[in-house]
C-alpha cells in the first residue's frame, strides 16, 4: 500500500514560501504532485518565475501550474517589496534563463483534475491568497468531498495577542482575496488554519540560520541568502533577531499535526469595510451552522517546529514529486 502523502502546494514565492517548499522537497513521505502559483508576494509573473527557479534548483519532478494573477473581484495588490524584495526572493541574483516552464494547465484546473484522479488522497497546502482554491471550487463544487485535507497558512484570531499584519485585523494572504478565503472556509472539506496566532510564536534567529547554512549544504546557504532582506524587514518591526516562521509552519502542521493545538468552529472572513480580511470564529448554531467547523491552530510547540525543519533540511533530497 502506498503510504506517501500526496500534496499540491499552492504558493506565491516569496521567501517563506521558498523555505516551505525546501522542507517539502526534503520529506521522503511526501509525493509532491504539483506546484500551483498565485499572486501575492509578487505579481503572478514574478511568483511563477520564482516557482520555476525553485523547482529547477530543488530538482522537483512535479509540474508548475500558473494560477490567478488577481483576486476574484479583479483587485491587483501591490507586492510587499519591503518584505520580500523586488524579485520576491530577497533580491538575490536569479538566472536569466530557467530550464523549466509552466504546464499547459492552469492551477485551478490542475487542482480539480488531480482531486478527481485521487479521491480522498490529496492534501492541498495553500500558503498564499486562496484564489486558486476558490476558482477550483467554483468550477467544480464536488471537489470539496474529494480532498483529504486543506491546510492554509493565513488568518489571525487574536490568540496570544496576535492581530493582523497588514491591518490591525487582517493577515496578508486573507486580505489579498477575502472573498476567496471566505468561500474556501465555508466549503465542506476539512480545513486546518495555521494563522499568525501560531506562526508568530516561532522565530528563526541568526544562530539557527547559521546552523542551517553550515549543516544543510546548498539549501542552507540559499536560505541564508534569500532571507537577508526578510530579516531586515522584521528587525524594523521589532523582532530583535530573526523572523517569524509562517509558511514552513503550515508544512510542519501537515507533517506533524501533534505539534499544534487546535479549536474547531466555523470560520468566516470579513469581505468589506474597515475590517476587510479579518478572520472570525463563528458559533456553530443558527445561520453560521451552514458552515462546517474547521480546525484553527491556537498554540504550537515552537521548538518542535524548528527541530523538524532543521532535521529535514539535513536529510538527503527525496527526489519525489510528479
Amino acid at each position: 500500500m502506498d503510504t506517501l502523502k500526496k500534496v499540491i502546494f499552492d504558493t506565491d514565492p516569496g521567501v517563506d514560501d521558498a523555505m516551505a517548499l525546501m522542507l517539502l522537497a526534503r520529506c521522503a513521505e511526501v509525493e509532491l504532485l504539483g506546484v500551483c502559483t498565485v499572486f501575492g508576494n509578487g505579481h503572478i509573473d514574478t511568483t511563477t518565475r520564482n516557482a520555476l527557479f525553485l523547482a529547477e534548483r530543488l530538482g522537483l519532478a512535479a509540474g508548475v501550474h500558473r494560477g490567478a494573477g488577481a483576486a476574484l473581484d479583479g483587485t491587483v495588490h501591490a507586492p510587499p517589496v519591503q518584505v520580500h524584495g523586488h524579485n520576491a526572493l530577497g533580491d538575490i541574483e536569479l538566472p536569466a534563463q530557467i530550464g523549466r516552464d509552466v504546464s499547459g494547465q492552469s492551477a485551478h484546473e490542475f487542482i480539480v483534475d488531480t482531486l478527481r484522479r485521487h479521491p480522498g488522497e490529496v492534501s492541498l497546502l495553500a500558503v498564499g491568497p486562496l484564489t486558486n482554491l476558490a476558482l477550483a471550487l467554483r468550477s467544480a463544487p464536488d471537489i470539496a468531498s474529494l480532498a483529504r485535507e486543506v491546510v492554509v497558512m493565513g488568518g489571525a484570531f487574536g490568540h496570544h495577542g496576535h492581530g493582523g499584519n497588514v491591518s490591525p485585523f487582517a493577515e496578508a494572504n486573507i486580505y489579498c482575496d477575502p472573498v476567496a478565503a471566505d468561500e474556501v472556509f465555508a466549503a465542506r472539506w476539512p480545513v486546518t488554519v495555521v494563522g499568525l496566532d501560531v506562526t508568530h510564536q516561532t522565530v528563526m534567529g541568526t544562530p539557527y540560520l547559521r546552523t542551517l547554512a553550515q549543516e544543510s549544504g546548498e539549501l542552507g546557504a540559499l536560505i541564508w541568502e534569500i532571507s537577508r532582506v526578510y530579516q531586515a524587514f522584521y528587525r524594523g518591526t521589532g523582532v530583535a533577531d530573526g523572523f517569524y516562521v509562517h509558511d514552513a509552519s503550515a508544512v510542519a502542521c501537515l507533517l506533524a499535526p501533534a505539534l499544534f493545538d487546535t479549536v474547531h468552529a466555523p470560520v468566516a472572513v470579513d469581505t468589506q469595510g474597515e475590517t476587510v480580511g479579518r478572520t472570525r470564529l463563528e458559533p456553530a448554531t443558527g445561520a453560521a451552522s451552514a458552515r462546517p467547523a474547521q480546525a484553527v491552530c491556537v498554540d504550537v510547540d515552537s521548538a518542535g517546529v524548528l527541530e523538524l525543519y532543521r532535521e529535514r533540511l539535513r536529510a538527503p533530497a527525496s527526489g519525489r514529486g510528479g
